[in-house]
């Protein structure tokens, strides 16, 4: 039997990456067969129970349960459970998908084992050292010996840092192909707010509705920098009401910095986590977003909704240049300026990127089987 791809998920971004390429490998002819491993790293078993419904991913091959703790801890942990399965599963390559702990610490164990590791979402960068996530990438694109990008500029970002260009390969991006997949399948936003018991008139005000997500900790941990940015929303959301859906990371920080009065709930409607085809349908529906979050910025340009990212840089530049994507940081002046100036009608609508197509996943597992025919790597 042909040793299979040993395909690691570990936190919610990581499932709308893997599972057009799941498909994607059985489809293939000939079938690259795959083992999904889940690491557990996401601290919502539920949450994770329904965003593999939502995708149609199979249930994991493997769960590691890893569960939360402090990211030294969490990475030495993965690692830990993960190299027995390692072991036992002799696969051909190990792929990781984006940025998270999981992400890093199955590629150490599969480079220290001699394993090929392929990494999608490959030469993305912030710049920003203080992000783990950065740290995450930058690292796993060191040792990774083939790299599947989602949008030119981060070839060069990968040849500056001395990777080859022979190890790169630019191949689209994966979330859109779930989003694309997903987009008739997305239940709607009235349909969201009626199952948690929320006035859906919010939807039909005059000037639409807005969607927020924040999560970093850069916004959410600090009690000023939150309480100014809650109070910015409460601004927007005079002119355009908000529908906020809370990471409990954020609702605990705002509980216990008690900042919850800053949002008047006739203006905000909050929501817990969503799922993906909840998110999907609010996105589609909304006037604009307001995140913090990587794939939204993808995920908005897609949808030719415009974003405003509370940020100060971004990891995916081509959301900002061609794209609907604005730069906003935690500045209450820039927030209200793009919000005004998308109620105006002047927000980007921009264009979808190259190779946003739906397809990245197909020539993924068309290159992989070449790859490995050949002897990865």
């Amino acid at each position: 039997m042909t040793a299979p791809v040993m395909c690691v998920v570990g936190a919610r971004p990581n499932f709308m990456k893997i599972a057009p390429i799941l498909r994607a490998l059985a489809v293939h002819q000939p079938p690259i067969p795959a083992l999904l491993v889940h690491t557990g790293q996401h601290y919502d078993k539920d949450m994770s129970h329904q965003l593999f419904d939502d995708l149609g991913l199979p249930r994991p091959d493997l769960n590691l349960e890893v569960g939360s703790g402090s990211h030294a801890v969490q990475t030495a942990e993965v690692m830990r459970r993960f190299e027995p399965a390692l072991d036992e599963h002799k696969p051909s390559c190990v792929l990781v998908v984006g940025d998270v702990n999981s992400t890093l610490a199955c590629t150490l164990v599969a480079v220290k084992k001699g394993v090929p590791v392929v990494h999608v979402e490959a030469g993305l960068r912030s710049y920003d050292r203080r992000m783990p996530e950065e740290i995450n990438r930058v690292l796993t694109d060191q040792v990774a010996d083939r790299l599947y990008t989602t949008e030119r500029s981060a070839a060069a970002n990968l040849q500056r840092e001395g990777i080859d260009a022979s190890r790169i390969c630019f191949v689209g991006n994966v979330m859109i192909d779930s989003l694309i997949a997903s987009r008739d399948l997305a239940r709607s936003a009235a349909d969201t707010l009626r199952g948690h018991g929320a006035d859906v008139a919010l939807l039909s005000h005059a000037a639409g509705y807005g969607v927020v997500t924040m999560h970093r900790p850069s916004n959410v941990d600090d009690a000023h920098t939150l309480g100014v940015l809650l109070d910015t929303l409460a601004e927007v959301a005079v002119q355009l009401p908000l529908v906020f859906a809370m990471h409990p990371r954020t609702r605990a920080n705002i509980e216990r910095f008690d900042l919850l009065d800053r949002l008047d709930p006739a203006r905000v409607v909050i929501l817990p986590p969503q799922g993906y085809l909840e998110m999907v349908g609010l996105m589609a529906g909304a006037t604009l977003v307001l995140t913090d979050s990587g794939g939204l910025q993808e995920e908005t340009t897609a949808l030719g909704v415009p974003c405003l990212t509370m940020r100060e840089n971004t990891e995916r530049p081509i959301t900002v240049e061609q794209g609907t994507n604005t730069m906003v940081g935690r500045d209450r002046g820039a927030i209200l300026h793009g919000v005004a100036e998308i109620l105006a009608g002047r927000g980007k609508r921009g264009r979808v990127p190259e190779l946003w197509d739906g397809h990245a996943a197909e020539r993924i597992a068309a290159d992989l089987s070449l790859w490995l025919a050949a002897g990865a790597p």
